[in-house]
């Protein structure tokens, strides 16, 4: 079953955001736009640089009212760690979740069970809290800032443009379709 329109589980967890240990919970991601980020491990390859790309381009997130969670099977105290030893991680102003448990990683269906480690999984939630973008990448595949931050836009103009629809390919300020008979066969 996919996940799209889904409502987020309950979750409680422990992030370190900003030289602190704050709490999260899924009510933190109410009212705004959020991007869960999963990712496998803390110190290791694929991850710092995607875990950069995203700081790189958190403020454009920002200027959208879209926060950034970043989540790994680690510890708080693991995140705060890589923060304070990794030029790379040390840019990171978004919420680094430690999910030692799990529980978010099987919320949003990611868990690696024989490894106890999440799969690059990134999701787009509305502010209703319902998922509206799912990506899964196999452990080798990098992800990319830029694109998906193409996505939050078209989700955030198609959220604000009922009725509208963003094509193949679309970015800020092209043309859109509005669904109808009269496109069927046309496109």
């Amino acid at each position: 079953m996919s996940l799209i329109n889904t409502v987020i589980k309950p979750f409680k967890a422990t992030a370190f955001h900003n030289g602190a240990f704050v709490e999260v919970t899924e009510k933190t991601l109410h009212g705004k736009w959020s991007i869960v980020f999963f990712y496998p491990a803390d110190f290791t390859f694929v991850c710092p640089t995607e875990l950069g790309d995203l700081a790189d381009n958190y403020s454009e997130f920002q200027k959208r009212g879209v926060e950034i969670y970043s989540v790994s099977t680690d510890t708080h105290f693991t995140h705060k760690a890589w923060h304070d030893t990794s030029d790379t991680i040390g840019k990171i102003q978004y919420p680094m979740i430690g999910d030692p448990t799990g529980v978010i990683s099987r919320n949003f269906e990611v868990m690696i069970e024989s490894e106890g480690m999440a799969e690059r999984g990134t999701f787009v939630v509305d502010p209703e809290g319902r998922v509206q973008i799912v990506e899964i990448t196999a452990g080798g595949i990098g992800r990319d800032a830029q694109e998906l931050l193409r996505k939050v836009k078209a989700a955030l103009y198609v959220a604000s443009h009922p009725g509208e629809v963003c094509p193949a390919k679309w970015k800020e300020g092209e043309a859109t379709l509005a669904p109808s008979v009269d496109l069927v066969g046309k496109i």
